[in-house]
């Protein structure tokens, strides 16, 4: 774990995150900023943390907005914690809450703080429309007129295209390629077949409807009185469907490639709003307060490999990294927490903790090995329960920390892939 030399453990003290819901429905009203300050002034009120305490707040973001682009400072400034709190935003896309769980953790191993909240949140339902380059041009251009005719003579060189307006693409910059069609391509490289697909999907949401019935997941939920009003609440995800069948998620198309594909909108995570954020602390300040950590940060590790490869494959090379710095093996896991993009993501990265070429990529001459399905994904995973970019990593890390409790685990292992070909590991330990 990171220590640095000095002893210093690093406890997990809390974790909260509001509900999540899809895209255009509930949470659409609020932005990403809000919903980090309603997670974490939920957080400090449940744990009954003085906010003086709070030293630092780190946040991820994947699309930030571009008025008020280091989201980590907005939440800070919230009534209940001082102005003088120090405040940065990170981002590593969909492991951007894992970055700023880990940027926190060193901090804390290193001794320049002792309590900071971390996490992350995303508004997919209010991603920025930008204009054209042609059209901003014109805009620039027509502000430095000094006269109304000379406005008007600019803005007569807009042309119909350059009205079309341009959104955040969920593609990689690098090879053009989208999440989705780089996950249908590790479906075929990895042989995963449609079936195995939709019955892991099935699986997640009988999974997280399991945890909402007997309150499990519920529990680690605050509601979202959603803004301006304030008059609907919001107490659970709404993408879970419990009734779902696999005939339902069989009878559903390919979306990514119509003739010859498996991905759909069934086997992959939805675009969803949400924000989530843990406690940490110094192991000795937690005592001090009167807390009982959940668990601690044992190690963790990040890995990357060429986006126009397998983009959502590095969590393979990351894990065996973070299990070495652990000094554990893979039989010492309870339980393993996987980020769900898409079902052909799990399967394939599953696939590879038991390959040798992989573990060889990765520096190691024996694979992670085979993970016991029953001790994977507990409570249904980002499939069913959606899948706030910046959020989703202190989801999994909550989650996993109350679940190793509650089974009386002792050791937790996660994983996240990320755009970028990047991909994130964490070995965790329970208190």
């Amino acid at each position: 774990m990171p220590t640095f030399g000095n002893g210093r453990r690093v406890a997990i003290v809390a974790g909260l995150r509001t509900p999540f819901a899809r895209a255009g429905t509930v949470l659409k009203p609020m932005s990403a900023i809000e919903l980090g300050r309603a997670c974490v002034t939920e957080l400090l009120q449940r744990t009954n943390l003085d906010g003086t305490d709070v030293q630092a707040v780190v946040f991820g973001t994947v699309i930030p907005s571009v008025l008020a682009p280091n989201i980590a400072r907005e939440v800070a400034l919230l009534p209940i914690l001082p102005k003088g709190v120090q405040a940065f935003t990170v981002g590593r896309a969909c492991a951007s809450a894992n970055q700023a769980i880990t940027d926190a953790a060193d901090q804390i191993a290193l001794g320049h703080a002792d309590v900071i909240i971390a996490g992350g949140a995303e508004s997919l339902s209010n991603v920025p429309i930008l204009h054209s380059r042609g059209f901003s041009d014109v805009l620039v251009a027509a502000s430095r007129a000094r006269t109304m005719p000379a406005k008007l003579r600019t803005f007569g060189r807009v042309r119909p295209r350059d009205l079309r307006p341009i959104t955040p693409a969920i593609a990689e910059p690098s090879t053009g390629e989208t999440m989705g069609q780089s996950a249908e391509k590790m479906a075929k490289i990895n042989h995963i077949p449609r079936d195995e697909q939709d019955q892991f999907a099935l699986r997640s949401h009988r999974l997280a409807a399991a945890g909402v019935a007997d309150g499990r997941l519920t529990a680690e939920i605050a509601p979202a009185y959603v803004a301006p009003r304030y008059e609907t609440v919001m107490t659970a995800d709404n993408g879970i469907r419990e009734q779902t069948s696999y005939d339902q998620l069989a009878a559903l198309k390919p979306v990514f490639d119509r003739v010859y594909g498996s991905v759909t909108a069934g086997n992959s995570s939805p675009l969803t709003d949400g924000g989530a954020a843990v406690l940490l602390m110094s192991e000795t300040r937690a005592r001090a307060l009167g807390y009982t950590p959940l668990a601690f940060v044992k190690s963790y590790a990040y890995a990357a490999l060429d986006p126009g490869e397998q983009l959502l494959q590095a969590p393979v090379l990351a894990a065996p990294v973070a299990l070495q710095r652990a000094g554990l093996s893979l039989r010492d896991i309870d339980l393993v927490e996987m980020h769900e993009a898409f079902a052909a993501q799990v399967l394939s990265n599953l696939a590879g903790f038991e390959s040798k070429s992989w573990a060889a990529r990765a520096g190691f001459s024996h694979p992670v090995g085979e993970v016991d399905r029953s001790r994977l994904n507990v409570m249904g995973g980002s499939i069913a329960i959606g899948h706030p970019f910046g959020a989703t990593g202190a989801r999994i890390l909550t989650t996993l920390c109350h679940e190793l409790r509650r089974r009386d685990g002792q050791f937790g292992l996660l994983t996240v892939c990320a755009a970028g070909g990047m991909g994130h590991a964490m070995v965790v330990e329970r208190a």
